[in-house]
């Protein structure tokens, strides 16, 4: 069980009200996530999917941005931690006068995924006595919806925009202030004694008001759902904690109602404090659902995968494949900025993302990488899904040659190194389901000759010797850590591969972890995904002393940051995180590095 360390609550928040993205839990649903913090403040929550505006939102704006705090009144320290193997979290706070835990839940019902949305917080008196102050406000929707309260029956009843709620507690919370803006209580609680807090919340839909006491017993049959889901995963190698916390945050990405996999829950966390590079991540990329669908695939999360490679299969049948998607399958809005501070003053703050409008070759490699991977593991592609996937190799074929925005969707297209590979990755992956008999086998042997061909063209324009290393495109010097993904996919012999990792460490190394190119030290932080991907690369090429080595040094800083849920970038300096969290990349990196150490099959 992963628990972060004990900190005094004087040391959370920075002058300006910001936490560090460390100190936030993620609970979920299956439809959306709520950040939690190691203060008690909950400053993050989309009700009532993982891309509506967010009810809650101090997380881009300290200020005046909506939040939901149960914290001590007065001075404490806190400790926190997940409950074993489950997304139920749990904050001990010690104060002069006892000790109380918080814990936490987006609840499921007895069938699963409840038909709404259900925050439920409990509060409960360990030893001595603890009182809680409560500050509730919802988001103004950065200025676009002010918030209100209405009665409705016996029951008070929120509404932000198209959103209301109902806010529901034990009779022994006390009401202190409640107007429009915001609403103040207390309680106190002594050992054994507890109170429970519930937000029910839905968009324009009838609303279920449940007995308080359900929803408190919710919180533990979601607890156990939770546990039940990672008993039926199949991992007996070493580091099973840390792959079943990755994995439960992967769970939280996926968007149960269409089997979307989201790149991150939140939006415009910046890379680099300060910096312009913020981007809005709650979105579904090509990319993360493939990688997401391997990485369930090898734990033996059958279920997820299969939801995950329908909704993939699916966007390939409504024709040319975009880089990503909303979650519910239409093209992705291009950026508009808002008028919001931004986390830690970094700006913009954005909805929308540019990869909806690039093409990225990598989405190829991706695609057949992920179908190759579930008919290896026993399973059998349907006969329409066959046909989408032979004209898309196709399309490969023709457009190879193109340049594209690689795998970092860089403004400047070029002939990205790893775009090519990826390329040749989706053709050797096709000729494969051809022998395999899962695809047509018309254009089998165009596939194997455009394979060749690219495979000699990255040969002679691609390598250099005199930096010992694959490039990050022809022509230029820079190097970029992605290679390290083409030894998983079968790429080139071993001595270059060997090489080039050896060159990415060399260069792209700040202590235990990487940046994701040449000059991105300049900018943002230190990708953690790539380090994981350079983990796992060492490994399969017989490596394993040094890999594992690199491993546990990454973890080593990892496990003392936070609850084990983990953003996008690592500040290497000061060793906070930075970009969108929880990031399905740096989880799913974990997974794959953790069970290709222990030998597991790719």
């Amino acid at each position: 069980m992963t628990s972060a360390p004990q900190q005094h609550c004087d040391a959370l928040r920075d002058a300006d009200g910001y936490l560090p993205l460390e100190q936030y839990g993620a609970l979920g649903d299956g439809r959306a996530v709520a950040l939690s913090g190691a203060d008690g403040s909950i400053d993050w929550w989309c009700v009532p999917n993982i891309d509506s505006p967010p009810l809650f939102d101090r997380l881009l704006s300290a200020d005046d941005g909506g939040r939901y705090r149960i914290a001590p009144d007065g001075s404490y320290t806190v400790e926190r931690r997940y409950r074993g193997d489950s997304n139920v979290l749990e904050t001990i706070f010690t104060t002069d006068t006892g000790r109380a835990i918080l814990t936490e839940s987006l609840n499921s019902g007895v069938a699963g995924r409840l038909p709404w949305a259900e925050l439920a917080r409990r509060v409960e008196g360990v030893e001595g006595s603890v009182t809680f102050a409560i500050h509730l406000a919802f988001s103004r929707r950065w200025d676009t919806a002010n918030p209100y309260w209405t009665r409705a029956g016996h029951h008070d009843l929120f509404h932000v925009a198209t959103v209301q709620g109902l806010f529901l507690r034990t009779d022994n919370v006390r009401i202190l202030s409640w107007d429009d803006t915001a609403v103040h209580a207390s309680v106190t609680v002594h050992a054994g004694e507890r109170a429970t807090l519930g937000i029910v919340a839905g968009e324009a839909e009838p609303l279920v008001a449940s007995p308080i006491a359900d929803i408190d017993a919710r919180i533990d049959l979601s607890d156990a759902e939770w546990r039940q889901w990672v008993g039926q995963l199949d991992h007996d190698g070493p580091y099973r904690d840390e792959l079943v916390r990755s994995a439960l945050a992967l769970k939280l990405l996926l968007y149960a109602p269409t089997g979307a996999i989201v790149a991150a829950a939140t939006s415009s966390l910046p890379e680099r404090i300060g910096g312009d590079k913020n981007w809005d991540y709650r979105f579904a990329w090509i990319r993360d659902a493939g990688y997401t669908i391997k990485a369930f695939l090898r734990i033996g999360a059958t279920g997820e995968a299969k939801a995950a490679l329908t909704w993939l299969l699916k966007r390939l049948g409504d024709g040319q494949p975009q880089v990503c998607y909303t979650v519910g399958g239409q093209h992705v809005p291009m950026p508009v900025e808002l008028d919001v501070p931004g986390y830690r003053k970094s700006r913009p703050v954005v909805l929308g993302n540019i990869a909806g409008g690039q093409h990225q070759h990598g989405i190829y490699g991706d695609i057949f990488e992920t179908a190759g991977r579930f008919v290896a593991c026993g399973h059998v592609l349907d006969t329409q899904s066959a046909e989408t996937l032979s004209h898309l190799a196709d399309e490969c074929a023709d457009r190879w040659r193109l340049k594209d925005a690689g795998i970092w969707e860089l403004p400047e297209d070029q002939h990205f190194t790893m775009s090519k590979i990826s390329c040749w990755q989706a053709l050797q992956r096709a000729i494969e389901l051809v022998d395999a008999g899962q695809m047509p086998s018309t254009c089998r042997e165009r596939w194997v000759r455009e394979r060749d061909r690219i495979a000699a063209w990255i040969g002679e324009h691609c390598w250099s010797e005199a930096r010992g290393a694959y490039l990050m495109y022809p022509g230029s010097d820079r190097l970029d850590a992605s290679l390290a993904l083409a030894v998983r996919f079968r790429f080139d012999g071993q001595d270059r591969l060997a090489r080039t990792l050896d060159a990415i460490d060399a260069e792209l190394a700040d202590g235990p972890f990487h940046y994701r190119y040449s000059g991105a030290e300049k900018e943002e932080g230190c990708f953690l995904a790539c380090t994981f991907w350079m983990v796992e690369a060492r490994a399969l090429l017989g490596q394993a002393e040094q890999a594992e080595a690199a491993f546990k040094r990454a973890m080593g800083v990892l496990d003392g940051r936070g609850v084990g849920t983990y953003a996008e970038m690592i500040d290497p300096r000061t060793g906070h995180f930075l970009g969108n969290t929880p990031q399905g990349l740096t989880h799913l990196a974990i997974i794959q590095a953790i069970c290709t150490l222990g030998g597991a099959a790719l």
